[in-house]
């Protein structure tokens, strides 16, 4: 697999907020660090469990957005999951962004855990603490994987159907399940925040809306140098926006997430959208 290097200059203040440290007093000169090279082996997936009454889940929010501008958002792929109690009104109604597969994920990975809550790649466990998990993404970054993917889609606009090709090939041979996903950015919607407010126009990115493949996906081995590909087609609801909307798919297993890739379902050039892990 090859490797990417990320180099990155990072603003003191902008690392500090992921401890919660206050930067207001730092000279000017003194405001940028060189962070260590990080060679990326494979990409990482974050699991936010999330809720629209969950007062800290902006929080999160903003620590996962500071990740993925450090290490690259098609390196760091990020699903807010919204489940859970804060998913649903005082008397247990479902609010707007709260799906089936969402409270299907929070009692098999999060049960009983305080929100938000992160899971990164499968193998973290559960963290309630969200100014650690860039510290565990850093890890997962580097670890090996002998799995390659790849996605291509197409979106007919007249039936509002998304065709997704996955591809796979290993240099070894893995066992494992292939889930797939689809989310959308920007929607705007009702959310608690810190202060105790309700901001009626906040703006939520990377929303679980489905899994196209089953809630716990499908099996799917690859073997030492073959390809498999699998083929999926699902209708969006009338109320996804299709361009604000991608393809999440990712390999796991019993260790955790062998490889994950977005694609957009709409390429921003029209036509197919492609992309793929290296």
């Amino acid at each position: 697999m090859k490797l990417n290097s990320i180099y990155t200059k990072a603003a003191v203040c902008a690392l500090a907020a992921l401890s919660f440290t206050a930067c207001n007093e730092i000279d000017e000169d003194d405001r940028y660090i060189e962070t260590p090279i990080v060679e990326v082996s494979k990409h990482v997936l974050i699991e936010d469990f999330t809720g629209q009454r969950c007062i800290n889940c902006p929080n999160a929010s903003i620590t996962i957005g500071q990740i993925q501008e450090l290490y690259g958002a098609d390196n760091v792929i990020a699903v807010a999951i919204h489940s859970g109690p804060f998913s649903k009104t005082l008397s247990g109604t479902p609010l707007s962004l709260w799906t089936e597969a969402g409270d299907h994920y929070y009692n098999t990975y999060a049960s009983g855990a305080s929100q938000p809550a992160g899971i990164i790649d499968r193998r973290s466990g559960v963290q309630n603490t969200f100014s650690l998990w860039p510290t565990f993404v850093e890890g997962y970054l580097q670890m090996t994987t002998p799995l390659t993917l790849g996605a291509t889609t197409q979106y007919d606009a007249s039936t509002r159907t998304v065709t997704i090709d996955v591809t796979a090939s290993s240099t070894d041979n893995v066992d494992g399940s292939l889930q797939v996903w689809l989310t959308e950015n920007n929607i705007i919607d009702i959310q608690a925040m810190p202060d105790g407010s309700m901001n009626m126009e906040y703006e939520h990115n990377h929303v679980l809306r489905a899994a196209v493949n089953g809630n716990d996906g499908e099996a799917f081995p690859v073997s030492y140098g073959a390809e498999k590909t699998a083929t999926y087609t699902y209708q969006l609801d009338e109320d996804w926006k299709a361009e604000n909307m991608h393809v999440v798919a990712f390999v796991y297993n019993s260790n955790g997430v062998e490889q994950v890739i977005s694609v957009p379902v709409i390429a921003s050039e029209g036509g197919d959208a492609e992309g793929g892990s290296h």
